[in-house]
């Protein structure tokens, strides 16, 4: 059998990396599929442990910055160290797991040392994973109509409970336990207080059983001779007490059987998921194989067809309430990497590249949700740092706190005005694709302007705008401090809001544009490269895991080999100048994304090649930070299906580009249901014999079509009508 859209193991899971997943953007699990000792660790977007950032302000710094700007104008290239209020480096709070749902056989059955006799899967259409083992079966999905965590077992003997005791958990955790019977079952719940506050968590598992009789063994129960059992489990982070009571009586009016849960839970989930598909006319056997057993295969065209398919799912199933955090929605662990926080200054940006291209516009409504919950914090970053009306995006959040307080001297973000930009510029692309203007959209653009009006006030003797200070993450130069002057990023940023905002609203548009297009021109350094720093005299460091300088490049179309040439090919020398630092893998994919954009095939496949060889990727197909599986987190496998959408097809608002950085390793394929940013939906074929396009317009207008080659062609759309091109027709 083959499997595109899905994957099997025939071994339950050993370690948590390895469970499959499943979610719904609020909710999450990590299913273990053990027969004998079945594990669902629970997750939730909100769950983030105290630790004193939920008091956390940003520092107050706006009279001292007309003196910093004064002395790195005047040279002083250390100056910035200074402009901090002198607190220790404050993590966010960190995002931990909730609980694991536990269910013992009384009567073990022949699981692992029969593998022919057991499977686990996720099935990617449905979010469902499943495990089997002769008479044994267990289903799991996380509803997105119901905002549930629905699992059915069949099995006659089991032992039910909530497990708190997870790797990393604090030993005083004030952790109560409660277990009812009720007329169809049990009722569990599991209560835990944070150390030292009045935060808290409640799990509530509601135990619907078929058959049989279920009795008290506290903390748990125990079923015997069940024909089947489900479970329908819920969290609540809350201050104070919960009303239990009423949780479970919301659970117990949920419909009562699996099937029916489900058929409310696909409309939403498959919908979506099914909207985009990419075949690479890969071998049916390699397709067939294990995730684990594929992963040894990483020259596979099934390897990417199923790494795509699986990031997508899981780019989905991270994306609710929240977007996905540098772990998606899921972890095994308290002792999160880097507070399995969101970082604004590439990762977070990464992992939701693809949602307008790939058709997943609920990972945009994600995005917007947790920008448009912070803006009042945003505002407080540009008063209290800056001095300046409007606002500014911090680098790092909890989900909970917009504020920017995590900053030290090595990383001094606090001075990053870019942030805003950056992430906007998803729900920019969402509108173009759509062909709207969402107002609360609007609304941002506005202040993220506002804030630059106010901020750069300075000139240099050209009469050009200076940003002062100004950070490119997580770099320095060579031969200055980390807070700098001109940091390309934050001019491309500074632009690139400006003008947005002006195409936003008319009635500011001359003002806006005006002042951006005093900001000055990008500066090619001695290497011809272009520089990370526009300001002469700071010098480059080249060995790097961010690409920040190269913003203009991508995701902005601010520099191209079409429109800017000269720039484009200093920005191509800046990439091959890029060392790889730490091997991190969004420092391999931010690096594939630009060499898209730049037309280079081969250094799009040298870096695809640098992630998949390098042992990146877990038996669950969620990755890691670094080679060798090592930090449990979603950069590669959330950034993946962008990086081939873009090397396959790039739009921009009037111009289409067909495969542009094609990765000779993949010489024939099919990707559908792309959508473009001048309103149309994209399939697109290539092989030996050539290329198929297919497009459907939602709105009439004229683009330009590019060749791999950059050879253009005008073409007219007509909204409704399909329009066929071929190779040698555009």
């Amino acid at each position: 059998m083959t499997i595109t859209h899905g994957s099997w193991e025939p071994t339950p899971a050993a370690r948590w990396e390895d469970a499959f997943l499943s979610g719904n953007g609020h909710h999450g699990t990590l299913v273990f599929g053990d027969p004998n000792d079945d594990r669902v660790i629970v997750t939730h977007h909100t769950l983030v442990r105290p630790n004193g950032a939920e008091h956390a302000r940003p520092p107050e710094l706006a009279a001292e910055l007309p003196a910093l700007q004064d002395r790195l104008l005047a040279g002083d290239l250390t100056a910035a160290e200074a402009f901090t209020d002198h607190r220790p480096l404050q993590w966010v709070q960190p995002f931990h797991p909730a609980f694991q749902l536990r269910l013992r056989r009384a009567s073990p059955a022949e699981g692992p040392a029969h593998p022919h006799r057991y499977r686990r899967t996720v099935d990617f259409t449905t979010g469902e994973t499943t495990a089997t083992c002769r008479e044994w079966t267990s289903k799991v999905f996380v509803s997105r109509a119901d905002d549930v965590i629905v699992q059915q077992v069949t099995a006659s003997d089991l032992d039910i409970s909530l497990d708190h005791r997870l790797p990393g958990a604090p030993a005083d955790l004030a952790v109560g336990h409660g277990a009812a019977l009720t007329p169809d079952g049990a009722q569990l719940t599991l209560r835990a207080r944070y150390p030292g506050s009045d935060r808290a968590y409640t799990g509530v598992t509601l135990v619907a059983v078929t058959g049989g009789s279920t009795a008290l063994t506290l903390p748990g129960v125990r079923i015997t001779g069940a024909a089947s059992v489900l479970l329908l489990t819920r969290v609540r982070r809350h201050t104070g007490e919960l009303d239990v009571t009423a949780e479970q009586r919301a659970l117990a009016a949920l419909p009562s059987s699996y099937e029916d849960l489900l058929a409310r839970h696909l409309p939403l989930h498959r919908t979506a998921y099914e909207r985009v598909a990419l075949d690479l006319r890969a071998d049916p056997d390699e397709r067939a194989l294990p995730g684990s057993e594929l992963l040894k295969h990483p020259r596979s065209t099934a390897l990417l067809e199923r790494l795509f398919a699986a990031g997508r799912y899981h780019l989905l199933s991270s994306s609710g309430l929240n977007p996905p955090r540098l772990t998606g929605l899921w972890t095994g662990d308290w002792d999160t990497a880097w507070a399995g926080a969101f970082t604004n200054d590439a990762n977070l940006n990464l992992q939701t590249a693809s949602a307008a291209a790939a058709a997943l516009p609920e990972v945009t409504a994600a995005l917007a949700s947790l920008i448009h919950r912070q803006r009042d914090d945003w505002r407080e970053n540009a008063r209290a740092v800056l001095g300046a009306r409007g606002m500014v995006a911090p680098a790092h959040t909890d989900g909970e706190s917009g504020l920017t307080y995590h900053f030290s001297r090595e990383y001094p973000l606090h001075l990053w005005t870019a942030g805003a930009d950056w992430l906007l510029k998803p729900l920019v692309d969402h509108d173009e694709t759509h062909g709207t203007r969402d107002p609360d959209t609007a609304a941002a653009l506005a202040e993220v302007a506002t804030f630059y009006e106010e901020f750069l006030t300075h000139e240099d003797k050209d009469g050009h705008l200076v940003v002062v200070p100004s950070y490119s993450p997580e770099n320095r130069p060579a031969n200055a401090s980390w807070g700098a002057i001109n940091a390309a990023m934050d001019l491309s940023a500074a632009r690139h809001a400006l003008r947005t905002a002006a195409d936003y609203h008319p009635a500011e548009a001359d003002r806006w544009r005006a002042l951006a297009d005093r900001l000055p021109p990008h500066r090619v350094n001695a290497d011809g490269a272009l520089a990370e720093w526009a300001r002469p005299g700071l010098d480059d460091t080249y060995d790097h895991r961010h690409l920040s300088h190269l913003y203009g490049v991508w995701p902005l179309d601010e520099i191209t080999p079409y429109d800017t040439p000269e720039l484009a090919a200093a920005a191509h020398r800046a990439l091959q100048l890029r060392g790889a630092e730490n091997d991190s893998a969004h420092g391999h994919l931010h690096h594939a994304l630009i060499a898209a954009r730049l037309r280079d095939g081969h250094r799009v496949a040298h870096a695809l090649a640098q992630v998949l060889d390098g042992d990146f990727f877990h038996a669950s197909l969620m990755s890691a930070h670094y080679p060798h599986r090592d930090v449990y987190n979603a950069d590669a496998a959330h950034t993946l299906p962008a990086v081939l959408i873009e090397a396959l097809a790039h739009s921009t608002p009037d111009r289409l580009v067909l495969l542009p950085a094609l990765p000779p390793a993949l010489p024939a394929g099919e990707l559908r249901g792309l959508r473009t940013r001048f309103g149309a939906e994209l399939d697109l074929a290539w092989g030996p014999e050539g290329a198929t396009a297919v497009l459907r317009p939602t709105r009439t207008l004229r683009i330009e079509v590019r060749t791999s080659a950059g050879d253009a062609k005008p073409l007219d759309l007509v909204a409704g009508e399909e329009h066929v091109l071929t190779t040698g027709t555009w």
